[in-house]
């Protein structure tokens, strides 16, 4: 994609040992609900500011100050000084820990980690809450397999004996371990799975030290974008809903109810601001993180894989029991109380109407260079024309188009084109646009170029 920015990012995650007390030094009375000096409350809010899913409770919410805001009005009143202490760390299972050994009161993560959030809570005593969402996808787009370009694997089918990393007890190993079962793979034996961070699974994908990766957002799409993968599965084919939460640490929540209130507000606030003004959104998040704004948008933007929308959705926590089962076979929980887990009186009371509508279909959708919005397209084949009208890459900064059968948004320029008569269609994966093509005689592959010049 012409005006792509490379980017060599994102440092090797430290061990969670070494994690342990650099946050704790961090926090300074984090955790401690106020305790030793009572006109002075730390709230320790634990993000992930790369997993731009849970930028509403992190990232985007951080640099719109909304949460200090609301603490601010509520200090006023109660004559106390709220200070809130911002903890960034890759994945859920650090903010967990911390969360259990009391020092981190609010996090946000992905599905899978929330779950184990839960079973570590009961287990050291220390309970938490799921008391809202940030992010989901309601097919599971949110995860996908990627190899590395010019790879001759075009199917979970190639992936028998072979090298894949992802990150254990994450979302993104949660797709994998399903979508393999799906295609009759065993996951414990036919493939040999490699447990990394997000960052060093990246990594080992660009050296060639493993054969693909699976990871959640928004590291495929990010590595798609530099050219330096290429989807191999689309996690929305397995039409089970993913998504991001906020939890909260029980204790924390029956002492300071209204703190929790005014986070969730903000919350609500910063999702609006998302929704209403995402291009500027994305870049404020782009600036924040390092990540590409191209990136950013094609999960957090108008037409984004991700909705964003604070309400616990029956489908959402229904989709949570049954991740119950994955995490078991995998030995991570012994089971999990999800009923027990999900709390939504805290966002009912913040929040009036706190659920948006239900988002619509993907549309296709064009950014072109020094612009502050998008356009939008109902069909690729509308894109398509209004690019190359553009001057074909000169001028645009970023296409996307959604997959014909799943909807996942994905970059025009790295989606895997099919023409027939009825004009062009796009998938992630190339096995997605080869069943098309079998399943619809005189349809058949080209290149980007070609659909343009075809559009045109």
């Amino acid at each position: 994609m012409n005006g792509k920015r490379s980017l060599s990012f994102l440092p090797l995650t430290l061990p969670l040992a070494l994690l342990l007390p650099l946050a704790t030094a961090c926090g300074g009375s984090a955790g401690a609900d106020g305790e030793g000096d009572a006109k002075t409350v730390t709230v320790t809010v634990g993000y992930q500011s790369k997993t731009i899913n849970t930028v509403t409770a992190g990232t985007l919410l951080r640099s719109l100050g909304y949460f200090e805001e609301e603490l601010a009005a509520r200090g006023k009143r109660d004559g106390v000084t709220y200070r809130v202490a911002w903890q960034d760390y890759a994945t859920g299972a650090p903010i967990t820990a911390q969360m259990t050994a009391g020092k981190i009161d609010i996090g946000s993560m992905g599905d899978f980690p929330l779950l184990i959030n839960a079973a570590r809570g009961v287990e050291l005593k220390e309970r938490t809450r799921l008391v809202s969402v940030t992010g989901y996808n309601p097919r599971g787009g949110l995860n996908t397999v990627v190899t590395a370009p010019g790879s001759p694997l075009r199917s979970l089918d190639d992936l028998r004996g072979r090298k894949v990393s992802t990150s254990v007890g994450s979302a993104a190993d949660g797709t994998l371990v399903r979508a393999l079962r799906r295609a009759g793979i065993d996951p414990a034996k036919d493939v040999e799975k490699l447990n990394q961070q997000p960052s060093v699974g990246a990594s080992a994908l660009t050296a060639g030290s493993v054969d693909a990766l699976s990871q959640f957002v928004a590291w495929p799409g990010l590595l798609a974008f530099q050219g330096k993968a290429t989807a191999l599965y689309d996690g929305a084919e397995l039409n089970l809903p993913t998504f991001h939460g906020v939890t909260v640490r029980e204790g924390f929540a029956q002492r300071r109810p209204g703190v929790l209130d005014d986070f969730l507000r903000a919350q609500r606030r910063a999702t609006d601001e998302l929704r209403a003004r995402p291009v500027a959104a994305a870049e404020s998040v782009a600036k924040e993180t390092g990540l590409p704004a191209e990136v950013v948008y094609l999960y957090n933007g108008a037409e984004g894989i991700a909705t964003f929308d604070p309400a616990l959705r029956p489908e959402l926590i229904a989709a949570l029991k049954d991740d119950v089962s994955v995490l078991k076979d995998a030995g991570l929980v012994k089971g999990v109380d999800v009923d027990a887990f999900v709390d939504p009186a805290p966002l009912r009371r913040a929040v009036k109407d706190a659920a948006y509508p239900k988002a619509d279909a993907a549309r296709s959708e064009l950014w072109l260079k020094g612009q502050g919005t998008t356009r939008s397209f109902a069909t690729p084949g509308e894109l398509l024309k209004a690019v190359g009208a553009a001057g074909g890459g000169d001028r645009v900064r970023a296409a996307y188009v959604p997959d014909a059968v799943t909807g996942t948004l994905w970059f025009a320029d790295r989606a895997v084109w099919v023409t027939d008569g009825s004009g062009p269609r796009a998938f992630v994966t190339r096995s997605g646009a080869e069943r098309y093509v079998s399943a619809h005689p005189g349809a058949r592959i080209v290149g980007y170029a070609d659909a343009l010049k075809a559009a045109s």
